[in-house]
């Protein structure tokens, strides 16, 4: 099976034909993958998002005023050159007349439909770049509305049939282009458009120079047309591509990129209903500006790397470096070892609420022993601090109490309580010794130092020697508790 992408949500040019496959017919087939994809989603689905990313890196590279700024973003009327002229010549005054005679496609706003009958005309040229003046020498007026009919209608038209000529199709186009309610370009991106042809190099000294900066011309327009009408942003594509293509044969049509934006510049950049005297000031700019479209044609129409990573992470987010293949990896072969990490994790969390909890107890004591150590001296005051040197955390802030509990004999009235003292010791005794800081020096008695100097160090002694001393140990215990019942005995 196949999941198709609707149409909708790309460009003319870039169109994702396949995105999941499992058709072993269809693997062998091109994977046609659009870069600018979320790119177009964003634009599609979110498109004040969009505009405002966009139009914030526009002004990045280029000044523009408050009302020029919100003449491109339509929050205000275009301001145009020679809006508020009174002059009216037969130029302007023709211009005007022939955009009243609307048809399904010359002279209405641009549509989809429009595109599509237009669009016929630029692939019939693309087959036909060699003849000699295309776009400057006019065709016939006869078969050209001939065509122009057939295009309003609808009805199928056959081109290659002979009946029409190259320059015929050519001048149509420029027409089409002509009539439509506002240039291609749009009347709020006009003064826009005059700020990137102003964009120049500059010195090592930081002054600004007469060479223009292509690197941040090409990025600017690149931003711009990603703000256009969806069918301005399309035809435009087409139109550009074929200038490109004518320009390319200009050895044999004797049209170069310059003589081409010449014929077009008035058709997709002018103001409408403007003069060249109304231009006086820009007219070359502008000119300029159209050729600069037509040679980097083919870099225009991709966004910015950065335009893509901030529409991608507008959906993708984090997850945008670990693909979903990647994480199934993860938790099917992967699960055994991520067990260990959610372990350790537990226990280092467990860790630190002990370490938390032993902290907070400890300053709770400390509060509690500088409140029983203000207290006035009393019995019930020596029983508290009593029971404060028991416990091993105890601290006595400045005070003569000892920190480490004093050993205490325990009292015992049986019997085998005697004996175990005697023989065994008490293990209460032993438990706080060990715990004390500061080891007491071991007491060896006189029998087990001489015994030491005969036999040697037990470390150097040979396992009968040892073996004879064990013996001789354990005979003089079994005397001493002998000793020991006789003497308990007759006391009794």
């Amino acid at each position: 099976y196949c999941i198709f992408f609707p149409l909708s949500l790309f460009s003319s040019d870039a169109i994702c034909n396949f995105v999941i496959c499992n058709d072993s017919s269809l693997r062998s087939q091109p994977i046609i993958f659009n870069p600018d994809f979320f790119v177009e989603k964003l634009r599609h689905e979110k498109p004040e998002v969009f505009t405002e990313l966009v139009v914030s890196n526009i002004t990045r590279l280029i000044d523009l005023p408050g009302a020029e700024l919100a003449q491109l973003m339509g929050e205000e009327d275009p301001k145009l050159p020679g809006a508020n002229s009174t002059a009216s010549g037969f130029f302007r005054s023709l211009m005007s007349l022939k955009r009243k005679e609307k048809g399904v496609v010359f002279g209405s706003p641009l549509t989809e439909e429009g595109i599509a009958q237009v669009s016929q005309l630029i692939e019939y040229l693309h087959k036909n770049l060699r003849a000699e003046g295309l776009f400057r020498v006019p065709g016939n007026s006869i078969r050209q509305q001939i065509l122009k009919d057939a295009l309003n209608s609808g009805t199928d038209i056959d081109l290659d049939s002979g009946e029409f000529h190259s320059n015929d199709v050519a001048t149509l186009l420029k027409m089409f282009l002509g009539e439509l309610p506002e240039p291609l370009l749009t009347h709020k991106h006009f003064h826009a458009h005059l700020k990137i042809a102003d964009l120049t190099l500059f010195d090592e000294k930081g002054n600004k120079t007469s060479t223009p900066d292509k690197e941040r011309q090409i990025e600017a327009l690149q931003l711009l047309f990603l703000i256009l009408p969806a069918p301005n942003r399309s035809l435009l594509k087409l139109l550009l591509d074929l200038l490109y293509q004518t320009a390319k044969k200009q050895d044999k049509n004797k049209m170069s990129a310059h003589n081409l934006a010449l014929m077009f510049a008035p058709h997709i950049l002018w103001p409408r209903n403007v003069t060249a005297n109304d231009l006086q000031e820009n007219i070359t700019k502008l000119n300029n500006g159209v050729t600069f479209m037509i040679k980097h044609s083919q870099k225009l129409f991709k966004a910015p790397v950065y335009i893509r990573e901030c529409a991608r992470l507008h959906y993708l987010g984090s997850r945008a470096h670990t693909s979903k293949d990647d994480l199934d990896l993860l938790t099917s072969s992967g699960s055994k070892e991520l067990q260990p990490l959610k372990s350790q994790k537990r226990s280092r969390l467990d860790s630190c609420h002990q370490e938390e909890t032993q902290q907070r107890t400890e300053e709770a004591l400390k509060e509690l022993f500088r409140h029983v150590h203000n207290m006035p001296d009393s019995a019930k005051k020596k029983k508290l601090i009593r029971q404060f040197n028991k416990h091993p955390t105890a601290v006595t802030p400045g005070s003569d109490v000892p920190t480490s509990p004093a050993p205490r004999r325990t009292r015992s009235r049986s019997f085998s309580g005697l004996i175990k003292r005697k023989v065994l010791g008490t293990p209460v005794i032993l438990e706080r010794k060990s715990r004390d800081t500061t080891p007491e020096p071991v007491r060896v008695s006189k029998e087990n130092v001489q015994l030491l100097q005969k036999c040697g160090s037990p470390a150097h002694m040979s396992p009968v020697k040892l073996k004879s001393l064990e013996s001789r140990k354990e005979e003089s215990c079994r005397r001493m508790r002998a000793r020991l019942l006789s003497k308990d005995s007759s006391s009794l």
